[in-house]
């Protein structure tokens, strides 16, 4: 039996993740701490989207895929064969870049999944916990049989999130949440993520420096090998450490804006 190590929410060991024969990620060893944020940042074509659709399995999902090497969550490897992928997006949940409710009243899209795995009782109380950890409920509690769409950005950003806590997971994937968003609106989700951080792991990919600076306890740095394109891990270290004390001169160049 495999010990698993308490501190850590997710161990990605020699990962390599191909798109049929291009190897898109290679030679990853990454751990996540439980209930720290961690941003992966990088240029653009770095592989940084791809890796965290591999860690609640969305890549699955798309013909000719692959991956080798392991993801362990509790010690387990997510892509053994008796592993579960539904089971795994309701324990990793996702948050995509461009806020994407369901044509529902709100009330619906946030027990849209607890429906699905089977949640009958409590609905209210559901729907209420969820809008309220994810700061919306002050907003749409008078609101909650109007449609989603008629939300602001950020407030359906929010929505997406209370969509997310409300099947329970342990860990919160955002991919460039804030992206399509206001400055004041991307504070809000900020903000909503220190929270949020309390009581869940978040990986969190962005392209904003300065996001990655104000937000994660943890940054790690991607590039792209210039020899074949595969993305790869640069340097991994406290936010803090990596801002400001970069140990691999690509990392601060990058950060510097020296390229990218």
């Amino acid at each position: 039996m495999m010990t698993h190590n308490q501190e850590m929410a997710l161990e990605v060991h020699n990962m390599d993740f191909y798109y049929n024969s291009f190897r898109a990620v290679k030679n990853l060893n990454l751990l996540f701490k439980t209930q720290k944020i961690t941003a992966i940042i990088g240029p653009s074509g770095c592989g940084k989207s791809t890796v965290i659709r591999c860690f609640n399995r969305m890549n699955d999902l798309i013909l000719g895929t692959r991956l080798t090497g392991e993801i362990l969550f509790h010690g387990k490897n997510i892509y053994d064969p008796d592993m579960d992928a539904v089971d795994i997006r309701r324990m990793i949940g996702m948050v995509f870049q461009k806020p994407n409710p369901f044509p529902k009243s709100i009330y619906e899209n946030v027990v849209w999944g607890a429906r699905i795995n089977g949640l009958k009782n409590n609905l209210d109380e559901l729907v209420e916990q969820s809008l309220k950890e994810a700061a919306l409920w002050d907003e749409v509690k008078d609101s909650l049989h109007q449609n989603a769409l008629s939300l602001s950005g950020g407030q359906q950003q929010r929505l997406c999130i209370a969509r997310a806590l409300a099947v329970k997971p342990e860990i919160i994937l955002m991919d460039e949440p804030c992206s399509a968003l206001d400055p004041i609106a991307t504070l809000k989700i900020e903000d909503l993520m220190r929270r949020l951080s309390k009581q869940y792991t978040i990986i969190i990919v962005t392209h904003n420096m300065q996001q990655a600076a104000r937000a994660s306890d943890f940054t790690a740095f991607f590039t792209m090998d210039p020899a074949d394109r595969a993305g790869m891990l640069v340097e991994y270290g406290e936010t803090s450490q990596i801002f400001t004390n970069p140990k691999d001169q690509r990392t601060e160049d990058y950060i510097t804006g020296r390229f990218g």
